[in-house]
């Protein structure tokens, strides 16, 4: 069904990047490929309850952006976003026990998988609800202006939101007050089990650029095509010129949700998923390492071991987790 065109990687050059944020960002695509592929697991396993969205596939798009971020620079997330919350530097120790409902979860096991929250991190919420994030990372770019502390917002949102009335009325304030704020398009190629073909009419840069909001469209399975762009894209909001836009094209793995086992509705064919799969952002980061001279394979097994270990660990601490007392339902709620 989608074939969306990728454009050729912009990454930029190995020398301009750190060898030490190089081997970071490897780790953190690591992190969230093996613990998106723990919770299908232990929700397979029926340990943990409701359900998730995962990352699986959108590695590099979460890595690339948060790897330019400073730490007190606000994120709003997705549903679809544990990749968004461990890229920001979250835990997944409190993380699993959220998931698991658990006490000692970042929200006291009452976020769930789509609605956790790190204030500490800048992180300020995944959510629920399609482009329900985009406002928010709006309204604190306002106060990043109004207080002149130099933050700037990013909000990651999917194809599907681009036709949420959100999206128009808080880009346009944005534009208009020049707020530092990046919108962040994770173009997965489907909105839940509807393509953009189908769903999305024109095209979602031109829909920025006709507010005067500069664009950037890279290649979401290059960490180092959307590192770059991001870094453009956050340099210009900080410096008080308004807010950027970079689309990120690339594809989930998994289906929409834990229910959905990639074509168990028939609105995308294996042989797509097939396709998408050979593009791995991992993979494709692991030989771009190794043929730098950046790593050698036995140094990144190493990280790949060590990061199997702290999700593994996590787990263990969710399960042996206790449940949070029933008088907690009262407490954290606005009235």
């Amino acid at each position: 069904m989608s074939q969306i065109a990728v454009p050729e990687s912009a990454a930029v050059e190995a020398e301009a990047t750190p060898r030490d944020l190089l081997l970071k960002m490897y780790r953190d695509m690591v992190t969230i490929r093996k613990f998106e592929e723990t919770v299908y697991d232990v929700y397979s396993r029926g340990i943990m309850p409701g359900l998730a969205h995962l990352y699986t596939g959108m590695e590099a798009v979460a890595v690339g952006v948060c790897s330019a971020l400073l730490p007190k620079d606000n994120v709003t997330s997705t549903h679809r976003g544990h990749g968004h919350l461990l890229a920001k530097g979250a835990d997944p120790r409190p993380m699993f026990a959220e998931l698991l409902g658990r006490a000692t979860g970042y929200n006291k096991g009452k976020g769930g998988s789509m609605h956790i929250t790190v204030m500490s991190l800048g992180m300020l919420g995944a959510n629920g609800v399609v482009g329900g994030g985009i406002g928010i990372a709006t309204g604190a770019a306002l106060s990043a202006k109004v207080l002149g502390d130099g933050r700037v917002s990013i909000s990651f949102f999917g194809d599907g939101a681009m036709n949420e009335g959100l999206y128009y009325e808080s880009a346009n304030m944005a534009a208009l007050w020049k707020l530092p704020v990046v919108y962040v398009l994770e173009n997965n190629c489907y909105g839940e089990y509807t393509s953009c073909e189908r769903s999305t009419a024109g095209s979602q840069t031109a829909r920025a650029e006709a507010m005067g909001i500069p664009t950037r469209t890279v290649d979401g399975n290059d960490v180092l095509a959307v590192y770059g762009a991001v870094q453009w894209a956050v340099a210009y909001a900080r410096s008080g010129q308004g807010p950027a836009f970079v689309q990120c094209l690339t594809y989930r793995w998994r289906g929409h949700h834990m229910g959905d086992q990639g074509d168990t509705y028939g609105y995308r064919a294996q042989s797509e998923i097939e396709e998408w799969m050979l593009k791995c952002p991992i993979r494709r980061f692991r030989a771009y390492l190794a043929e730098r001279g950046n790593s050698d394979p036995a140094a990144l097994d190493a990280i790949d071991a060590e990061v199997q270990q702290l999700i593994d660990d996590a787990v263990e601490f969710a399960k042996n987790s206790p449940y949070p007392d029933p008088a907690e339902v009262l407490t954290d709620v606005y009235a």
